[in-house]
């Protein structure tokens, strides 16, 4: 099976049906860690609007669970079929805040990419976060974001930091280049009482 994904993009359903550039960050990381880092392993993507990363996931070999809100949905499934993974990539609604589904199976490894942008959902994602991270202690986070304003910058760090330390991933060739472009590729793990959240340069 190739690696390269084909996407279907439908702005209709809001800004989530399309790519933007830290989808494409945290797809090619997974590329370039390869088959032997994600083969067999299950994946769950937050806020997935198109599915890029999660299919990124499942084409090396990962079985994933690609969510967001229903009017996503058919795009989801749409680029699942397109790139012929209905094997491995499964479409389910999740909305951030609310009780997590009951029916998620099990997790290795929780992806999230351009999922920080409306200041109204800041804490919702965070949520969703802590109760991903209660459910599946074990599992590994990353999380890719752009900081495209200030709030970006400083509201949402100064959130997160009240319940998950960070490190930007270091394995990765291409950090340089995206860093210059505000783009930050982290690892997650939650914060242990009495231990503060590193802040974002």
């Amino acid at each position: 099976m190739s690696n390269e994904v084909d996407i279907w993009v439908d702005r209709r359903p809001g800004c989530g049906g399309t790519t933007w550039p830290a989808g494409r960050v945290l797809s090619d990381y997974l590329t370039r860690r390869g088959s032997d880092n994600l083969a067999g392993r299950r994946c769950l993507e937050l806020g997935a609007g198109t599915g890029l990363v999660g299919i990124a996931a499942a084409k090396l070999g990962a079985q994933v669970l690609v969510t967001d809100q229903g009017p996503f949905l058919p795009i989801m499934e749409t680029n699942i079929k397109l790139n012929r993974v209905e094997d491995k990539v499964k479409a389910q609604e999740l909305n951030w805040g609310e009780p997590l589904p009951p029916n998620l199976g099990s997790v290795d490894i929780i992806l999230a990419a351009d999922c920080v942008y409306f200041v109204e959902a800041y804490s919702l994602l965070i949520q969703t976060l802590c109760d991903l991270d209660d459910a599946y202690p074990n599992a590994e986070f990353l999380f890719c974001y752009r900081r495209r304003k200030k709030s970006d910058k400083r509201l949402f760090p100064s959130l997160l930091r009240k319940h998950f330390n960070w490190q930007e991933v270091g394995d990765d060739p291409n950090r340089d280049i995206y860093s210059r472009k505000d783009v930050c590729l982290l690892h997650l793990t939650r914060r242990k009482e009495g231990v503060s959240g590193k802040q974002l340069r």
